[in-house]
């Protein structure tokens, strides 16, 4: 096994406390993973049932296996050892789930890389890493191509699809030459519970990603948490979304948990409301988990009402703020409502959830899942009271480890100090909780906006802006004033046929006057063609804040009590 230099993770007294939820004790201490997910169900008798649906094709847990351990052996032919990282850049396909399990058949450690990075946020993470292969799919190879120059680390690139000449010019090696060539069986690399069993890369919405490591034994059991008090997924389920395998939400969305309660996948490429719809009918999806900018683009489509949905029995999201707007559209149009939850990259998955409720409550994220636990403090360290806004400070099954945090600089070391308080997780996210314990997401604490000593959660501003009929999308965020410390900034996108300019931004301001106070109203507005967003539907705020606008305008900043502002 290759072991993990002890210097790659933070001191001990840095790690966060781990909760173990009593009912979850029995969760063995030496696995695997693939074993765990997939192996498990053969060995009870569940070789024929679904586990993969992907447009006309079908694969069962035992065909998963069977393509799993070919490649796993192609793998470690190639030189791939237990504990090594192993990189994957792909669409949502069943080759995806094949190299995943794989890795993990073999004791490796799969790294996720998101689909959206630049070739040096990809060149960073490989480096990071210190990955010895990187998957990806020929259709995603273009950034490899101009990372790979920057790799250190004698990282190989294995091609999924192409030809011969696509893996001459981006990679290495070739999935389906190494698939072909490896032997159907193999026997699971088992692991101690404290051997790493995935890092997951942060989003970069503040800078370059940082890895979060997750153990072996904690991912499983957020695997059987999350599946027991969120979507309750057993066989003859199949879990549809559009969520990439490649980012951190869709990999513990689509990767872990559903494998857990022995269900099927239901795995949609790309994302479009015409394609979205058509595979929940024809592959009839029994519980649909999306991001809000997905139940948003299927509020549009205007042929939602000529699909069949009836299948789904519930409906999830996370990953950003659903609101209740969308919330209540949603349940009008489908009679079912959508049960909303908090997760994080630190954190594996999901938290708390609104499903711990009887009803949901609208624009909440619901109650800590049990084994969670959670405390709202204010600036002085305080429990706050019902409403009041404060930080988030949890105790769960995995949490916040950073990757390298030793050696990567002090940076990174303070970021790991200011992510575990006394053993509690402080994921720097914003709530309140109302008189009934239920939370509600505020702002990432980093984005909340002070402006002439009022604090402004740019979630409230941007739910304000978002009614107008006219705009598609919209971001804020505060920018520097000599005179208010910050200003409000709105970043636009316009619906197809309006016109960007002045008389636009009086119109949309008048409309926003009408639901939020004076000192939240934008001082600026910009308009832009699209806004950066991470594949979870999250504003990269460090990106909106420079981006270059089509057309601005700037309304003078007058004091807040004056009301015909």
């Amino acid at each position: 096994m290759a072991k993990i230099p002890e210097n790659y993770l933070p001191p001990k007294e840095l790690w966060p406390e781990f909760t173990v939820p009593e009912e979850f004790a029995d969760t063995p201490r030496k696995l695997n993973l693939a074993d765990f997910l997939l192996d498990r169900h053969i060995r009870e008798g569940r070789a024929d049932h679904i586990a993969i649906k992907f447009q006309n094709r079908v694969f069962t847990y035992g065909l998963l296996q069977t393509l799993v351990n070919k490649f796993a052996n192609g793998l470690k032919t190639a030189g791939a050892e237990s504990q090594d990282r192993i990189g994957i850049r792909l669409v949502n396909s069943p080759q995806a789930l094949v190299t995943i399990f794989a890795i993990e058949k073999i004791g490796a450690i799969p790294v996720p890389t998101s689909p959206l990075w630049s070739s040096e946020e990809l060149s960073f993470v490989v480096n990071d890493s210190e990955m010895k292969f990187l998957v990806a799919n020929v259709s995603l190879i273009g950034p490899v191509e101009d990372a790979k120059q920057n790799f250190t680390e004698g990282t190989r690139v294995i091609v999924i699809g192409g030809n011969p000449e696509d893996v001459r010019r981006a990679g290495d090696l070739s999935f389906e030459e190494m698939s072909e060539q490896g032997s159907a069986g193999l026997e699971a690399e088992m692991l101690d519970e404290w051997d790493i069993g995935v890092i997951l890369y942060t989003s970069g919405t503040t800078g370059m990603p940082k890895g979060c490591v997750h153990y072996i034994r904690p991912t499983a059991i957020v695997a059987r948490m999350v599946n027991r008090y969120v979507y309750g997924l057993g066989p003859g389920d199949i879990l549809g979304g559009a969520a990439p395998v490649s980012f951190a939400a869709g990999f513990g969305t689509f990767a872990i948990i559903p494998f857990e309660g022995g269900a099927a996948v239901s795995l949609l490429p790309r994302f479009s409301p015409a394609d979205m719809m058509e595979t929940i009918q024809k592959h009839q999806v029994t519980v649909l988990t999306g991001l809000p900018t997905a139940y948003r683009g299927l509020l549009r489509f205007p042929d939602f009402k000529k699909y069949d949905l009836s299948s789904i029995r519930l409906y999830t999201s996370g990953g950003d703020t659903l609101g209740a707007e969308t919330f209540h559209l949603w349940k009008n149009l489908t009679g079912k409502p959508i049960w909303e939850g908090l997760g994080g990259t630190e954190l594996l998955h999901l938290v708390t959830s609104n499903t711990m409720n009887r009803e949901p409550v609208a624009n909440s994220i619901g109650q800590a899942l049990p084994g969670v636990v959670v405390r709202v403090l204010d600036p002085e360290g305080r429990e706050c009271k019902p409403f009041d806004i404060g930080s988030i400070l949890l105790k769960c099954p995995s949490g916040t480890i950073y990757w390298k945090s030793n050696i990567n600089g002090s940076k990174l070391l303070d970021s790991q100090r200011a992510a575990v308080v006394d053993g509690w997780n402080r994921i720097g996210d914003a709530v309140y909780r109302d008189d009934k314990g239920n939370l509600f997401f505020v702002s990432r604490e980093d984005d909340m906006i002070k402006t002439s000593g009022y604090r402004v959660s740019p979630a409230e501003v941007e739910a304000a802006l978002a009614r107008h009929p006219v705009i598609a999308d919209v971001g804020v965020v505060g920018i520097p004033d000599v005179e208010k410390g910050q200003i409000i900034k709105a970043v636009v996108v316009l619906k197809q046929g309006y016109q960007a300019d002045d008389r636009m931004s009086e119109e949309i301001r008048k409309f926003a006057k009408k639901s939020i106070a004076i000192y939240k109203l934008p001082r600026i507005f910009e308009y832009v063609e699209s806004l950066p967003r991470t594949p979870t539907g999250k504003l990269l705020r460090r990106k909106l804040r420079n981006q270059p606008a089509q057309v601005s305008t700037r309304f003078p900043c007058v004091p807040a009590e004056n009301t015909s502002s």
